[in-house]
């Protein structure tokens, strides 16, 4: 590649990075090229995950490539951030509302989360301490931390529904089931009319940090779909360079 072509190509990252998203006419236009030599550097971009197409013949935005880059720079990225921005990739994919979650004894612990298109007046998640027994995330977490399973299993287990599981043997089963499958689902089990599904976050040490979560009402998330929901949360988490 030239020395003209490298700079183009920063060029097109940077002019993603102050508008956010292009398309390729736009991005000849600011580059002053061709939109046929707009369209290879996107390409060779999107190759990379430097870029990514939003959709077939749509705009370009930054990809989660930059981030595997930054991580090098770095050495440690800041949750906060990287969680946020997949909960926004999510979202905006999925069109349910995405939260990443921490486990604070036995609960879950929301600390980003994004709305997605067509969820109305959808239910603030974000500082909020849920359940780890009756949440999707809760139970994912709760999973891959012997200790803290052992203690919740020794409690009283609150009923949300008639759903929610509330015997020591009961959780104990569903955990199992959780860590065999790889993902976790909360069946309106602690909100009615509501359903969830989350996956862990997993450090290249194999711990796991946190639990991502698409949550939506059972119209939008029916029983069905949550094993294919739990194979494309997979996705966005490996293309966020942090987690696996």
């Amino acid at each position: 590649m030239s020395i003209q072509s490298v700079d183009r190509a920063v060029e097109a990252l940077e002019a993603l990075a102050s508008s956010g998203v292009a398309s390729v006419g736009e991005m000849a236009e600011r580059l002053d090229v061709h939109k046929s030599t707009a369209s290879r550097i996107l390409s060779s971009l999107a190759a990379h995950g430097l870029v990514e197409q939003r959709q077939a013949g749509g705009t370009y935005a930054l990809g989660f490539g930059l981030v595997r880059l930054a991580s090098a720079v770095t050495s440690r990225l800041d949750f906060s951030q990287i969680a946020q921005l997949l909960c926004d990739r999510v979202a905006e994919g999925l069109g349910l509302t995405a939260n990443v979650a921490v486990l604070d004894d036995v609960h879950a612990v929301n600390v980003s989360q994004a709305v997605g298109d067509g969820i109305l007046a959808a239910r603030h998640y974000v500082g909020l301490r849920t359940p780890g027994h009756a949440t999707s995330s809760g139970k994912m977490l709760l999973a891959h931390d012997d200790e803290a399973a052992t203690r919740i299993r020794r409690r009283t287990l609150s009923a949300h529904t008639e759903r929610t599981i509330i015997t020591p043997t009961g959780l104990k089963e569903e955990l199992e089931r959780v860590c065999d499958q790889g993902w976790a689902a909360s069946n309106e089990e602690w909100e009615k009319h509501t359903t969830a599904v989350a996956i862990p976050l997993h450090l290249p040490d194999g711990s796991v940090e946190a639990a991502l979560t698409v949550t939506g009402p059972t119209h939008s998330l029916p029983p069905e779909t949550f094993a294919r929901t739990a194979a494309q949360l997979k996705e966005f988490a490996t293309a966020s360079g942090r987690w696996n």
